[in-house]
């Protein structure tokens, strides 16, 4: 469930910051904005039901998520594909978020 969680917020984040993309890089209306800081909003909110025993290390996991993630952005929204080398990356960091996520914790 928490990888399912990431996802969203995930998507939520990238959504968000896309929006400010598209309004000041884009030149697109301000309008754009207010889907954006609601998208973030949920993103924020989505990241505080992952169980985990500290915000830090939730955050840490996640990144490797977000990163995976904004390469299918790129693929998928932007329709640039991305190369072996992203793909190699993001595996590693999703790996790396595997191994903090599932690790057995000592009390």
């Amino acid at each position: 469930m928490t990888y399912l969680i990431f996802a969203a917020a995930a998507l939520a984040e990238i959504a968000g910051c896309f929006a400010f993309w598209a309004w000041w890089r884009l030149e697109k209306s301000p309008l754009w904005l207010a889907p954006g800081l609601l998208s973030l909003a949920v993103f924020a909110w989505l990241l505080t039901l992952v169980e985990a025993d500290a915000a830090g290390r939730a955050y840490a996991a996640y990144g490797g998520i977000y990163i995976a993630a904004s390469l299918c952005w790129l693929w998928l929204a932007e329709g640039v594909r991305p190369d072996r080398w992203d793909f190699l990356g993001a595996a590693i960091c999703l790996a790396g978020a595997s191994v903090i996520l599932l690790a057995p914790r000592g009390a």
